[in-house]
């Protein structure tokens, strides 16, 4: 009686969650799935003959262009396309995530197959913005290394929470070490996720930043694309010390010479 009740509630509501709507020589279909951004997968369908054509007419391929400075696709993101493509049978042609309903095919079928698709080349996001980080990493490391700071990358610190985070560098200079964060990304709509995880990072490693030994905090922005405002700033300088990767002879005096940052008494715990 229980799995009947459920497999009914399913069966009434799952086709709930994918809207149509004629839209001229389309019908678009809401979907239920969403881009890492929050935006919501459409899809759209058109009769060909007595096959109907199930294409997102290049919507994902846009929106990962939008999260990305460089126009053009890496191999690797070429190849990991083409692999999504073959596991979802769904073609990529000129953009675009395509399948085809014919007629003894079931269309619910092949529109969860392209939403699919779309939903795991979006995915790609993730290591758009892993390489960005890394690649940016890197240039710094160098530049450590130039001005013969003592330093390693990718340090784990427990949190007061518990969790374990990985900062980028842990340098050490003659005066006082330093926990350093590397915030770097192309896109603006991904540059508050960053910062917030930064902030909730520096937040809950607040005690390593008191005592005789204690760690400077230092949030290094990327700033040589313009995707940080104001309020970005504003909350990284809550928790650290701030710093920008355009001006590297400022960042290397604080981490020589600049006294430690300090919380306010309020945020403490």
């Amino acid at each position: 009686m229980i799995n009947g009740s459920i497999c009914q509630k399913l069966a009434e509501q799952l086709p709930l969650l994918f809207v149509c709507e004629e839209r001229g020589e389309y019908v678009r279909i809401r979907t239920p799935y969403l881009y890492p951004d929050g935006d919501i997968i459409d899809l759209f369908c058109k009769k060909e003959g007595d096959v109907v054509v199930v294409s997102d007419l290049g919507e994902t391929s846009r929106w990962l262009r939008m999260q990305s400075t460089s126009p053009k696709r890496t191999p690797k993101q070429r190849a990991f396309i083409e692999d999504i493509c073959l596991n979802h049978g769904v073609e990529f042609y000129r953009g675009m995530l395509m399948a085809r309903c014919r007629p003894d095919d079931d269309l619910s079928n092949v529109v969860t197959r392209v939403a699919q698709a779309a939903l795991r080349m979006s995915d790609l996001w993730f290591l758009l913005r892993t390489q960005a980080v890394e690649s940016v990493a890197d240039e710094v490391a160098e530049f450590l290394i130039e001005q013969e700071f003592r330093f390693d990358r990718y340090v784990s610190h427990t949190g007061r929470s518990g969790r374990i985070w990985k900062v980028d560098f842990h340098v050490r200079a003659e005066k006082r070490s330093s926990l350093v964060y590397v915030l770097s990304t192309g896109s603006r709509s991904a540059a508050s996720r960053v910062v917030n995880t930064v902030h909730t990072a520096f937040y809950d490693l607040l005690y390593l930043s008191a005592g005789p030994e204690a760690f400077q905090f230092i949030s290094l922005f990327d700033d040589r694309i313009d995707v940080w405002n104001e309020q970005d700033f504003r909350l990284a300088e809550q928790v650290s010390i701030l710093a920008r990767w355009s001006q590297p002879e400022e960042f290397a005096f604080i981490l020589r010479e600049a006294p430690p940052w300090k919380p306010e008494p309020l945020t403490m715990f």
